[in-house]
C-alpha cells in the first residue's frame, strides 16, 4: 500500500506533465484543434533469425495541414530509457524488459519535444533485442503503450517470429 502512496503521485505528474497533444515550440505552425493528433505506425521483419537484430521500425506521422510537436519520452527518439512497447507471445507472455527505466524531472523542457512538418513524418529504428528478451520459436505481436506520454496516437501493432 505504501508504494501505491508513492507510484500513483508520480506516474499522475509524469502524465500531466507530458501528455499535452500540442506543445509550442516555436517553429512554424502549430495545430490545436482536437482529434488532430499524430499517429505512430510500427513495422518490421516477419522473421527474424536468432542473433540477429530485431529492428523495429517506429514512424510517426502528421497528416495534418499544420506542424505538430510531441514528447519524445517513451519514444524511440531518445536513448531506450523505458519501456514504451508491449510486446506478447502468442499465449500473450510479455516479453521481458531488461532495459533500464528514467526517472524524470517535470515538467518536461522545450528540448525533450520534437516537431513534425505538416503532411510529413519522423522515423526512428530501433533494435529490440537491446531492451527485451525473446526466446527462439515464438511468434511475438508490438504495440506502442505511451500515447498518453508522448502525444503520440497507436495506430497499428507489428509481429514477427523469433526463429532459431
Amino acid at each position: 500500500m505504501f508504494k501505491l502512496k508513492i507510484i500513483i503521485p508520480v506516474l499522475l505528474i509524469a502524465i500531466v506533465g507530458c501528455s499535452q497533444k500540442v506543445h509550442n515550440s516555436g517553429i512554424g505552425n502549430i495545430s490545436k484543434k482536437p482529434g488532430d493528433s499524430l499517429f505512430v505506425t510500427l513495422a518490421m521483419k516477419n522473421l527474424i533469425q536468432a542473433g540477429e537484430k530485431i529492428n523495429l521500425r517506429f514512424v510517426v506521422h502528421n497528416n495534418n495541414s499544420m506542424g505538430k510537436s510531441f514528447c519524445k519520452w517513451h519514444t524511440p527518439f531518445e536513448p531506450l530509457m523505458s519501456n514504451y512497447l508491449d510486446i506478447k507471445d502468442e499465449n500473450g507472455k510479455e516479453a521481458v524488459y531488461k532495459g533500464p527505466v528514467a526517472k524524470r524531472i517535470m515538467p518536461p523542457i522545450s528540448d525533450n519535444y520534437l516537431f513534425v512538418n505538416p503532411k510529413d513524418t519522423l522515423v526512428s529504428i530501433i533494435d529490440l533485442s537491446k531492451g527485451y528478451q525473446f526466446e527462439a520459436g515464438k511468434k511475438y505481436t508490438i504495440s506502442y503503450n505511451s500515447s498518453i506520454i508522448s502525444g503520440i496516437k497507436s495506430s497499428n501493432t507489428a509481429s514477427f517470429i523469433m526463429q532459431q
